[in-house]
């Protein structure tokens, strides 16, 4: 495989003034949309275009409300807002047959919906298109970077960038090498990512990356413990903010995030780990998501949003501390066999749980606070009690009880 000289390609994109580099983005949505804003902010021209009628227009409007809010918010200027809307190239023909347009970009970033088909099928037709060296970055959060590369010529220049919704807001960007990818690309990429002044870790191309892995069990667990009847779900939202710190509870997150997102993702975690216990989905959220009751935006998940009480927690403390035990045990023991199958360090697990979605400490961090054995016992008892392969203590963590060691230091 040949590999992309340190002068070339990626090392241009950070070698070379931002006014004189184009970034593409395809893919006007949420997520590229606000791609493009943070990449025009930090001082580059940036092409985004849509297949779908009418996207591309709709994310100009969106993009003009979210720097009209910064100024008056006075956190932006009004001449910064009109140079930052200068850069942005708002390509509004219909993608579906020309992709010339991009063919000065030094890289493109795709964020399309999570289809591998679709994604495969962009990225051979943009890299006909590119320069050798040009960059081709995809925003999955769930899908293969490999399989998403093997559609492109030199694959090696494909790398994953997960931004985090809202990407102007969200200082988090997941940097996803796949195994061929060159180590120029792979560097260059997280220099210039950093110089957006975004929060860069590196992760695995494995299901999930870092943080939509090791978030699993904040839902899988909370749903388990609901569907066995000790707890509804107003009393473990609760305690998991009162006796936990975090600032959503995890059914009220669910409810925001959206069911029909939320279960895909976890099936999608499920199925492409192989069946893994830890990431069995909920029947009762596949219940929601058939009766179409997704959340805040359908007016009905977990909790009701038109106008119906909802119920009062529980706050009996000894029933409040089973379940923030219970479910911060199995997120240290996720984030400790993240580090264990080398999906990423153990300080950018931390790092990009704190960044990616605002936990209240690092779990690694938090497990070394609390002792080497406190997450592992915890573990140990439900396996006994249950019988059950999803409550097995990472290697990792058991190791460092059995020594009394650390995560950090």
């Amino acid at each position: 495989m040949s590999e992309p000289m340190r002068d070339s390609g990626a090392w241009a994109l950070v070698n070379t003034a931002p006014h004189q580099t184009r970034i593409g983005v395809v893919g006007a949505g949420a997520m590229g949309s606000g791609i493009a804003q943070v990449a025009a902010a930090a001082g580059y021209y940036v092409l985004l275009g849509d297949a779908m009628a009418g996207a591309v227009r709709r994310a100009q409007d969106n993009i003009r409300t979210s720097l009209d809010k910064l100024v008056e918010k006075g956190k932006l200027d009004a001449q910064k807002r009109g140079m930052i809307l200068s850069r942005i190239d708002f390509f509004e023909e219909p993608l579906g047959m020309d992709l010339s347009a991009y063919r000065e970009c030094s890289m493109v970033i795709e964020a399309i919906h999570e289809d591998l088909g679709a994604k495969q099928a962009l990225f051979g037709r943009l890299a006909a298109v590119l320069e050798p060296n040009a960059v081709l970055a995809t925003n999955t959060s769930s899908l293969s970077v490999a399989s998403i590369a093997s559609a492109c010529v030199r694959p090696e220049r494909v790398i994953g960038v997960h931004f985090f919704n809202p990407a102007p807001v969200m200082p988090l960007v997941e940097i996803v090498p796949w195994m061929g990818t060159s180590p120029s690309v792979l560097e260059g990429t997280r220099v210039l990512v950093d110089s957006w002044k975004k929060t860069t870790v590196q992760a695995a191309d494995t299901p999930g990356f870092i943080v939509n892995r090791v978030a699993r069990p904040y839902y899988g667990e909370a749903l388990r413990i609901h569907d066995e009847g000790i707890a509804d779900c107003a009393t473990i939202d609760w305690a998991m903010k009162h006796l936990g710190g975090f600032k959503m509870g995890p059914f009220e997150l669910m409810d925001f995030i959206g069911h029909d997102v939320n279960f895909a993702v976890t099936r999608g975690m499920y199925e492409s780990s192989f069946w893994e216990p830890r990431y069995k989905p909920s029947l009762s959220q596949k219940r929601l998501v058939d009766a179409g009751f997704l959340g805040r935006k359908t007016g009905r998940g977990f909790y009701r949003y038109d106008g119906t009480p909802n119920p009062a927690p529980s706050t009996n403390p000894e029933l409040c501390t089973l379940i923030s035990e219970r479910v911060l045990s199995m997120l240290i023991n996720e984030a400790a066999d993240a580090v264990f199958y080398r999906v990423a360090t153990a300080s950018d697990v931390d790092l990009a749980m704190q960044k990616g979605v605002n936990y209240p400490k690092g779990l690694l961090a938090w497990s070394d606070e609390l002792g080497p054995t406190w997450a592992f016992d915890r573990l140990v008892a439900l396996q006994a009690e249950y019988g059950e392969d999803r409550y097995r203590p990472s290697p990792l963590l058991r190791r460092l009880a059995l020594a009394k060691g650390r995560f950090h230091g």
